[in-house]
């Protein structure tokens, strides 16, 4: 098959040189590119799920509040969980799995970049999906674990419950398809000498959270899908009446959901492990025990997932076992924290804001990890299960990790991939607020909740002793919000202000991708790197005297990359249309599913026929 080579006047070539304009980003396959659109996308849907948490603490700021209704508030809970969950944190992690994965490991793009893109574009329709109900006064109101029987036609009839169960089933289909992509790219496409034991931290976190993604979403696939066939074809899987049961429910949903957490928060490990080295001076401090530290905590992160359903009275020999495997999972989470520590320990530390955000982490996640081993305790469990407790603990884990690394690898990357720091100063205030206001909103949450205040209560009466503590934590959402303004000032202040270019490796970083221009090239790498340690950039700055030469562009000429294709578009457009003509099925008949289904095959069949088309590369001839 054809490829399109850089520097041959075709009109192939011409189309893929045409760096901008809405239709180059529309039909792009390039991996930096997507990882953009997944960011941004992304960071877009964080900020509606940071404004539906500033309503639910404005509306529990006071006792006995009306700000808004009761069902709005199930609605604002439920999408907000769901928000931050599957278009917050995981793409978030995607943007970096898109653009750094093939930087670190010295390739020239991702295994299948038609996948990549039709990962992007299912995840976006099904994200705006998820969030449409809001148009028509239906979102979600189930609460984001969609536990049966709340989620039965019975006692949700109308479109809330369907809006939330088909934009995940379309959700599902883009995190199955990236993984495809990166599983195979890290395996197939690493750079001369770069064996699995050399590859960069960030990618083995991001290779293992990849077989997380294929093992852990077909089983939330089969939950939705008899979920599905409850709600419209009249079967009985989880309603009791009919010989089902609501507690196979919650033994999919968290089959899938404790994995889950590890899929937002490996990703996380990754990021800190880049950084923590680069502004300590010094290599990681135990790399195979981080490497097989984070393999076991996949392992047994299948195992643990009924500590979440120790109220729903399974017996002493369950609660036994999952008791234990939960204390168990903590000791590679300890061997981690313990090396992080060690990486840090003697070195030359840098207090910049990549830095400063890698710490904090470090900090916030040992507190939530704290009370998740004390949630391994059926008893104290059963005492907590459903209070404020339980959301301090996992946004000790969720923001306090994820968010804090995620941020920690913005700041740390953002050069790489925009070719400009950000303003450091403005970084420093972005971090102090941030760290403020979000532990003034959920620290205090351990205390309300031991107070016995219920997780998803719309208002609550005065003289509970609840007043002061949900104050507080109001007052530091709005806290976190202010970082996030000033997060947004620096980004718009950095590319507005003629802030000056970031040279290839403004860290004196330690991997592959800061050998190579900021931006990158749209080939990355204008020869193919051998690769002979796990730190190879620093290997060759000794080699050559601590410097080395800024790296030029280059032309590309002779680098074979796939052209641009919005066949992946069609498809994405194919699967909506499936999912969405399921969905008004009662309604509209067959004829909805019969037009998707028409034009998902449609797009498969020009996908795959597609003429002058290859997804492979070939290196540079000299």
């Amino acid at each position: 098959m054809a490829t399109t080579v850089l520097g041959h006047e075709t009109p192939a070539a011409a189309a893929h040189s045409d760096k901008y304009g809405l239709w180059s980003w529309i039909t792009t396959v390039d991996h930096k590119r997507i990882g953009i659109l997944y960011g941004t996308s992304a960071f877009i849907f964080f900020l509606i799920g940071g404004i539906e948490a500033l309503i639910i603490r404005a509306q529990l700021f006071s006792p006995n509040s009306h700000l808004v209704s009761p069902d709005f508030y199930n609605q604002l809970f439920t999408m907000h969980g769901t928000t931050m969950i599957f278009l917050g944190v995981m793409p978030l992690s995607a943007m970096f799995f898109n653009f750094m994965i093939p930087l670190q490991i010295g390739a020239r793009d991702v295994a299948f970049p038609r996948l990549n893109a039709f990962s992007y574009w299912v995840f976006l329709f099904g994200g705006l999906l998820l969030n449409a109900g809001f148009l028509v006064n239906a979102a979600p109101n189930q609460g984001w674990f969609g536990y049966a029987n709340l989620t039965s036609r019975q006692y949700s009839p109308g479109l809330n419950v369907d809006f939330w169960l088909f934009g995940l089933q379309i959700l599902g289909v883009a995190s199955l398809a990236a993984a495809v992509n990166f599983f195979v790219t890290i395996l197939n496409l690493r750079a001369t000498g770069m064996k699995l034991m050399r590859m960069p931290m960030f990618v083995w976190m991001s290779f293992i959270t990849q077989v997380l993604l294929l093992l852990a979403f077909p089983v939330i696939t089969v939950a939705l899908i008899f979920l599905m066939f409850d709600r419209f074809f009249g079967t009985h899987f989880y309603i009791p009446s009919g010989g089902g049961d609501p507690i196979l429910w919650q033994h999919l949903f968290w089959i899938f959901g404790h994995p889950e957490v590890y899929i937002l928060v490996l990703p996380a490990f990754g990021i800190i492990s880049e950084v923590l080295p680069v502004f300590s001076r010094k290599p990681l401090f135990g790399y195979a025990a981080m490497v097989f530290s984070g393999v076991f905590i996949a392992f047994v992160g299948f195992g643990v997932w009924s500590h979440h359903m120790f109220a729903t009275g399974m017996g002493p020999i369950a609660d036994t076992f999952f008791a234990l495997a939960t204390m168990l999972i903590a000791i590679p989470t300890g061997v981690k924290i313990f090396n992080w520590i060690g990486t840090v320990w003697g070195g030359s530390i840098q207090y910049r804001v990549p830095m400063l955000f890698a710490l904090a982490f470090i900090g916030m996640f040992v507190i939530g990890g704290l009370s998740g081993v004390m949630h391994s305790v059926a008893p104290h469990d059963l005492q907590q299960t459903d209070t404020y407790f339980v959301v301090a603990h996992f946004h000790y884990v969720l923001f306090g990790g994820s968010i804090f690394a995620l941020t920690a690898g913005a700041y740390y990357w953002w050069p790489k991939m925009f070719g400009r720091l950000l303003d450091e100063k403005l970084g420093k205030v972005h971090f102090w607020l941030m760290f403020i206001g979000f532990n003034l909103t959920f620290f205090p949450m351990h205390f309300v909740g031991l107070y016995g205040m219920p997780r998803r209560v719309y208002t609550y009466h005065a003289g509970l002793g609840f007043d002061i503590w949900n104050q507080m934590e109001t007052v530091g959402a709005f806290t976190i919000m202010a970082a996030f303004l000033v997060f947004l000032y620096n980004i718009f202040r950095t590319h507005t202000g003629g802030a000056p270019k970031a040279p290839a490796d403004p860290w004196n970083g330690a991997t592959l991708e800061w050998s190579i221009p900021s931006p990158p090239p749209e080939w990355n790498f204008q020869d193919e790197p051998a690769v002979h340690s796990r730190d190879p950039l620093w290997e060759t700055k000794r080699e050559r005297g601590g410097t080395v030469p800024e790296p030029t562009p280059g032309t590309g000429h002779g680098i074979h990359i796939p052209p641009p294709s919005y066949w992946p578009l069609v498809t994405a457009v194919g699967v909506l249309g499936l999912n969405l003509g399921l969905m008004f099925s009662p309604r509209t008949g067959p004829w909805g599913i019969a037009v998707g289904v028409s034009v998902l095959f449609f797009g498969l069949y020009q996908w795959l026929f597609e003429k002058g088309y290859s997804e492979f590369t070939t290196p540079a001839h000299h």
